[in-house]
């Protein structure tokens, strides 16, 4: 009896981890269509509303990867690396915080949403934070690795599309905007947005390293 206790004290928290992790992964991609919706709104004020709720998610997002660390500094056996759940857990917080900041520039800047560069990489970020939780929401049972890969695979090509979309957008920033102040912003906006993609591929990388290590 005794000794079954002592099994069960070393065993990993896998539920826990790979609990808050898919929470997380949830709440980006959550993110990720509502940064959708700021771009497509047209109205200010109808902005500001989605924005505040892109607020709240980043958040609850902020207080899911916080509780990750509590647990980090608890369990004496984790699922995998320590060092790789802080890595995950903090890029992944960096995802939400870009969304966010970009979302939140966008009404702070006066910046009509309707411009190519914004809505194309607003698509991108939508569709890597998608690729992201499908990713993180593999990792519990890791049976279907080329699911994974997959998403890795498209988070990687994603963020190549948004480097080119960033050139492109600032290319014609400068060439058509005759209004200095709106293309600095603009830009700013643009630099922002491209960082939550270089963000998502940060944490694919934390993800290929841990199927590498587990599969």
């Amino acid at each position: 009896m005794a000794l079954n206790s002592i099994l069960k004290f070393f065993q990993p928290k896998d539920r826990v981890f790979y609990g808050l992790f898919e929470q997380v992964s949830e709440n980006v991609y959550r993110m990720g269509k509502k940064l959708r919706e700021v771009v497509n709104t047209p109205d200010f004020s109808d902005r500001a509303i989605i924005i505040s709720q892109l607020e709240q998610l980043e958040h609850e997002n902020d207080e899911l990867t916080h509780q990750i660390f509590i647990e980090l500094g608890k369990n004496f056996i984790t699922p995998f690396d320590r060092e790789d759940i802080h890595y995950l857990a903090s890029a992944i917080d960096d995802v939400a915080d870009y969304i966010y900041g970009s979302a939140k520039k966008i009404n702070f800047y006066k910046v009509d949403p309707n411009d190519q560069g914004i809505q194309k990489m607003a698509e991108v970020i939508e569709m890597g934070t998608m690729a992201l939780k499908t990713a993180v929401m593999e990792l519990r049972n890791m049976k279907n690795v080329g699911n994974i890969t997959n998403a890795l695979v498209k988070i990687n090509s994603l963020e190549n599309q948004a480097d080119d979309i960033y050139d492109l957008s600032i290319e014609r920033l400068f060439a058509t905007e005759p209004d200095a102040k709106e293309v600095i912003k603009k830009r700013e906006i643009y630099q922002v947005m491209e960082l939550v993609t270089d963000k998502c591929e940060d944490a694919a990388n934390v993800i290929e390293s841990i199927v590498v290590k587990y599969a």
